[in-house]
C-alpha cells in the first residue's frame, strides 16, 4: 500500500541552511514571520554521549559500531543508525551520537555505524558500501550477548546516510554473484530515511558537495553503469519493505532528490511514505532538542511496533 503523509509542525527553527544553499523564502501562508535553519556548524555543539560498547566489525580503525543499550533486560528492538555528511571523511560519527542516545532513551538499542568515506583510505567504491553491509551483518553474531531482538530491526539514516540506509534494505534482495551479496543479512522491518539522497545519477549531474558522487563511485554513470545499478536507489526499486522518508520543507538542497525517489518508489508499487516536516530544514530532524524530534521518534517507534 502506498501512502503520502504530510505532517505539519508549527515551529520556528533557529540556525542557517547548509553552506552554499540559498535561504528559502517563507510564504505568506506559513504562519511565521521568518524561518532560519540549522547549519553544519550547529552540529559541532552536539554532545556525543559515550556508548555502552564500541565494537569493531573490521580491521580498519573506521570499521566500528557504537552500541547503546536501553534500560531493562530486553530483548531490545534495534536501530541500525547511519550518519550522513556527503559521504565525505570530514563528517564522522560524532554528530549523530546525540540522536542515538535519544532513541536509546526511548527503549531502542542503537547500532550506530562508522564507515570509510570519500577521503579515507579504502573509502568510496566499493569500500563505503562494503562497510555498511559488513556492519549490519555483524549484528546477528553478537545479538545474544547483548540481548538484541533480531526480529525487530530497522535501519535509519540521515542525508548520505539515508541513501545508505535505503541501500542496505535493498541489498537484502541481492542474489549470489552480485556485488555486496550477503548469505545471511540481518532482516529488517523497515527504513526511516531522514532527508535521504538516494538518486546518485541525478546527484552526479548536479555536482553536489564538490562533485562527491564522482569520487564515491569512481566515475560517472556513463563510465560505470554497472556500479550505479547496484548503488543508486533509483535502480533498486521496489525494495518491498516499509520506507518512510522525512523531508524538511525548507531543505532547499536535498528535498528534491528525496522526492524523486519517493515518486520512483511509488510508481514501482513500493511501500513508501513521504513525511514533510513543515518548518524544518536539513538538520533539525537529527536534533532531539528540536520540535521535529517527536515526528522522528514516533515514526521509528511505529516501524518497530513499540507502543507510544
Amino acid at each position: 500500500m502506498r501512502h503520502r503523509l504530510i505532517i505539519t509542525l508549527f515551529v520556528a527553527i533557529t540556525g542557517k541552511l547548509f553552506v552554499g544553499v540559498l535561504q528559502p523564502a517563507v510564504a505568506a501562508s506559513d504562519d511565521v514571520s521568518a524561518v532560519s535553519i540549522m547549519s553544519p556548524a550547529d552540529l559541532a555543539a552536539f554532545p556525543n554521549p559515550v556508548p555502552d560498547e564500541r565494537l569493531h566489525y573490521g580491521a580498519d580503525p573506521l570499521q566500528f559500531v557504537d552500541l547503546r543499550l536501553p534500560l531493562g533486560p530486553g530483548p531490545h528492538p534495534v536501530m541500525v543508525l547511519i550518519h550522513g555528511g556527503c559521504w565525505l571523511s570530514e563528517f564522522d560519527i560524532t554528530h549523530i551520537g546525540k540522536l542515538a542516545a535519544a532513541f536509546t532513551a526511548h527503549g531502542i538499542a542503537t547500532w550506530t555505524v562508522e564507515y570509510r568515506r570519500v577521503g579515507d583510505a579504502g573509502g568510496g567504491w566499493p569500500g563505503t558500501f562494503e562497510d555498511i553491509a559488513a556492519a549490519a551483518d555483524f549484528l546477528p553474531g553478537v545479538a545474544d550477548q547483548y540481548n538484541l531482538d533480531t526480529a525487530r530491526v530497522i535501519v535509519v539514516g540521515h542525508s548520505a546516510g539515508g541513501h545508505l540506509a535505503l541501500w542496505l534494505a535493498a541489498r537484502n534482495r541481492f542474489t549470489a554473484g552480485q556485488p555486496f551479496y550477503g548469505k545471511n543479512p540481518v532482516e529488517l522491518k523497515g527504513v526511516l530515511a531522514l532527508a535521504p539522497a538516494p538518486d546518485l545519477a541525478w546527484l552526479h549531474k548536479e555536482m553536489v558537495c564538490g562533485h562527491v558522487i564522482d569520487k564515491l563511485m569512481g566515475g560517472s554513470p556513463l563510465q560505470y553503469p554497472e556500479r550505479y545499478a547496484v548503488a543508486s536507489m533509483m535502480a533498486l526499486t521496489p525494495v518491498a519493505l516499509p520506507q518512510w522518508l522525512v523531508i524538511g520543507k525548507f531543505d532547499a538542497d536535498w528535498a528534491m532528490v528525496g522526492e524523486r525517489y519517493f515518486n520512483a518508489a511509488t510508481a514501482a508499487g513500493d511501500n513508501v511514505r513521504l513525511i514533510e516536516a513543515k518548518h524544518s530544514g536539513h538538520f533539525e530532524m537529527i536534533d532531539p532538542d528540536s520540535t521535529t524530534w517527536p515526528l522522528v521518534a514516533g515514526a521509528a517507534m511505529e516501524l518497530l511496533g513499540i507502543p507510544q
